[in-house]
């Protein structure tokens, strides 16, 4: 694995087209492998903030190719891990979708219309596709919302879904992982028409077509038919603890008959995305961009998940598991 992040590290200097610019890029790596959580160009002790400033906003190199260049290596490493595992039942791929909220003040006169108030929180709004196989923690792909009369969160989280590569959804069981926020049907029945499986968390309230909500159901699961859905779903929930430490119920579905304590134990695992939000956040600065170009944003949360990328594959291979 440490080889994978040196090799990933090697990769990426060779996109860049100067040695200018090779070690713009090493300084910011630097800066968010300190893993601070603000690693901002003046904080840099090896180039000045007006270099790696203009690194992100305005120096031509390829931002595609550097994802193009990421998106290889993962592939790469996850299939080898799996060959080398040998025969036997296909792992899951845990595809889990979910929305943030990167909080930000003041103003932004280039992508000002990228910001705007969503669920009470101004900043900038991301729809995150996150992959979970066995050991691995990938944030794979992210699209923003661009507000109202824009494609919904709900239409950006099926597109990242359906464009995930065939090289990895041939290999493994996919289930996708959700919660009330893409609990709605458009998702459900787009979900059923790319053919996966889901697992999805919906509210309380939400109405049986004979007239009750779930609130209401006391077995779990049993097969219920909600409104707006043209086939049965099978219900279940669990008890999460608040910051409060008052027990809230969660009610998850899933698009296959499975048992109950199977669709309560998959729904508690779409959690794993929380984690890590905080993780990119607090650690590696996701939220910290403050560019005065959409490049320069772009630029910057692309580094962000370079860098956790490179500290992930850092991290597995000094820690051994059974």
């Amino acid at each position: 694995m440490l080889a994978t992040a040196q090799e990933l590290v090697y990769n990426l200097k060779d996109l860049m087209p100067t040695k200018y610019q090779k070690d713009n890029l090493e300084a910011m790596l630097g800066l968010f492998l300190e893993a601070q959580g603000h690693p901002l160009p003046e904080h840099s002790k090896t180039k000045s903030a007006s270099a790696l400033s203009r690194f992100l906003n305005i120096n031509h190199w390829s931002t595609r190719g550097m994802i193009r260049i990421i998106r290889n290596q993962i592939l790469e490493v996850v299939l080898r891990t799996l060959f080398e595992s040998g025969k036997g039942r296909r792992p899951f791929l845990q595809v889990i979708v979910d929305l943030t909220t990167l909080e930000k003040c003041g103003k932004f006169k280039k992508f000002e219309d990228l910001i705007s108030v969503y669920n009470g929180k101004r900043g900038l709004h991301i729809v995150v596709l996150y992959l979970v196989v066995g050991r691995w923690r990938i944030p794979w792909s992210f699209r923003v919302w661009r507000g109202k009369g824009t494609p919904s969160p709900v239409q950006l989280g099926l597109k990242l879904i359906k464009h995930l590569p065939k090289l990895l959804t041939k290999h493994f069981k996919v289930v996708i992982l959700a919660d009330t926020g893409f609990g709605s049907a458009e998702f459900i029945h787009g979900i059923r028409k790319l053919k996966y499986h889901a697992i999805i968390g919906v509210a309380i309230s939400r109405t049986l077509v004979d007239g009750r909500s779930l609130r209401h159901l006391h077995k779990q699961g049993q097969q219920v038919r909600l409104v707006g859905l043209d086939f049965p779903v099978t219900v279940s929930w669990y008890y999460l603890k608040r910051d409060n430490g008052r027990l809230e119920k969660r009610i998850v579905i899933s698009t296959r008959p499975l048992k109950a304590n199977t669709i309560k134990w998959w729904g508690k695992r779409r959690w794993q995305i929380e984690g890590w939000f905080k993780t990119a956040k607090h650690r590696f600065g996701l939220h910290r961009f403050g560019q005065n170009t959409l490049l320069g944003m772009y630029r910057w949360l692309i580094l962000s998940l370079t860098a956790y990328f490179i500290a992930h594959w850092t991290y597995l291979s000094t820690h051994s598991y059974p």
